[in-house]
């Protein structure tokens, strides 16, 4: 299927889970991130959760990261050229939520993308290359392009990957592992 395609569907199905079964499949994925070996990781990247689209809850994993010593960094988006710009997220940090609903820090230190050891990227879907659809602005497609050539990139998804993603690009970048509910 083309990436529009399979936008549509995953968008949908995701907004179709109920809380219960969202909860199910949220508590797996935790499970998994748990029994990574994160020794060597320092500054940890992650999105925070849009409600609206029913997407992973990534407060317990910040919470998890927080209580073991790492530094969380999250972003703010650039409507004009759609780039990330990235922050840690202490605390007590402000956040507020931009035109599309994703909440974003206010008046936080702002972090160069080489600090930055591990990045979970949020997704709709993902083929079994581990090539990944997003919302389709390309985010973050040009921020991991700017990560350190070492960064480890980890895709959070409720679905398991499916066969091939039709019209991927070279501009796509594919992840190094892809969690989902086993």
């Amino acid at each position: 299927m083309l990436k529009s395609d399979l936008r549509k569907l995953y968008t949908n199905k995701r907004i179709a889970l109920t809380e219960s079964e969202k909860e199910k499949l949220e508590e797996n994925i935790y499970q998994q991130i748990l029994k990574f070996d994160f020794s060597k990781i320092n500054n940890v990247h992650l999105f925070l959760s849009m409600k609206k689209f029913n997407e992973i809850d990534t407060q317990p994993i910040i919470d998890f990261f927080r209580k073991n010593g790492k530094k969380i960094i999250v972003s703010q988006c650039n409507f004009k050229d759609n780039s990330l710009s990235h922050f840690y997220l202490e605390e007590n940090t402000k956040l507020h939520l931009n035109k599309f609903g994703v909440p974003e820090p206010i008046e936080a230190e702002e972090v160069a993308v080489t600090k930055i050891d591990l990045v979970f990227v949020p997704m709709l879907i993902s083929d079994k290359k581990k090539y990944r659809v997003g919302y389709g602005k390309g985010f973050y497609d040009r921020f991991l392009a700017a990560c350190r050539k070492d960064v480890k990139t980890i895709g959070l998804n409720f679905f398991p990957p499916i066969t091939n993603i039709k019209d991927t690009h070279e501009f796509d970048i594919p992840l190094d592992d892809v969690l989902y509910p086993k």
